[in-house]
């Protein structure tokens, strides 16, 4: 797509209603293989990026090109590609926040969104704004991330063991590192806070396509206040599903569960 080149794991038969599924951060593509197993057994086809900066053919140098509209580009271009002008887009984390973006500025774009651990974003704003939400303490490590001197990647040296700490299957956590491994990957990962505020995010529409949000109730990140405001920026048809118990790596600690939800939400829309 244009000078980019994307790789992806894709599932399920070639003329299948198209799913594309957009991964969080530090994670990849492979953050979606139980999603894919499911969705192509189900019939449709099932496409998981490694986006921006996560792939090798598409990790330009710098902080602008990891910004919120180039990302929303890249999706698009992607169904381009892919021969689909309506798609039902899933993501989780940054996904998320892309995939809310996609789903607000370009709603003849998707069937269908679900939206994993992060609401839409002045949801995610208001949050962060107010003082009685815990949010602004929870994203505190963003500043971290943003920092240019290199203090995320030092966070982030060993991201292997992060995942398997997290309860990932060694599996996984090693596919992920193996990802951030890759020379410039990392930085390029975290250029996507340096180039856009994560929880400073206003302007968008609301969101008018059927949504399916989830979110944990012992995930880190995201507060509960956050998570419940998400409904007021939805028009469309909208199912808000708390799961309890879970961390923020929910495509990978509760796949059954979450494919369940996803499944019946691409079967009602």
């Amino acid at each position: 797509m244009g000078d980019l080149t994307f790789r992806a794991l894709a599932a399920g038969p070639a003329g299948g209603r198209l799913v594309l599924l957009l991964h969080g951060f530090p994670q990849s593509s492979h953050e979606w293989a139980a999603q894919l197993v499911a969705l192509a057994d189900a019939g449709y086809r099932a496409v998981a990026p490694d986006q921006r900066g996560y792939s090798p053919g598409a990790r330009p140098d710098g902080i602008e090109p990891y910004g919120i509209d180039h990302l929303v580009a890249d999706v698009l271009a992607m169904c381009d590609e892919l021969g689909a002008h309506q798609v039902d887009l899933v993501g989780h984390d940054w996904g998320a926040i892309v995939a809310w973006a996609v789903a607000a500025r370009y709603p003849e774009r998707l069937r269908t969104l679900t939206a994993v651990s992060v609401p839409h974003p002045h949801a995610f704003a208001d949050a962060y704004d107010s003082p009685q939400s815990p949010q602004r303490e929870m994203s505190s490590y963003i500043e971290v991330f943003r920092a240019p001197d290199g203090s995320g990647e030092a966070m982030l040296s060993d991201i292997g063991a992060m995942f398997r700490s997290a309860g990932l299957s060694p599996e996984a956590a090693d596919a992920h590192a193996a990802v951030h491994g890759e020379p410039g990957a990392l930085t390029a990962a975290l250029n996507w806070y340096r180039a856009t505020h994560p929880t400073k995010m206003r302007g968008f529409p609301d969101v008018s396509v059927p949504v399916l949000f989830v979110w944990s109730t012992e995930d880190p990140a995201i507060s509960r206040d956050a998570a419940d405001a998400c409904a007021k920026y939805v028009t469309g048809p909208f199912r808000y599903e708390i799961l309890e118990g879970v961390d923020h790596w929910v495509p990978e600690l509760a796949a059954d569960q979450l494919n369940g939800l996803l499944l019946q939400h691409l079967a009602v829309h």
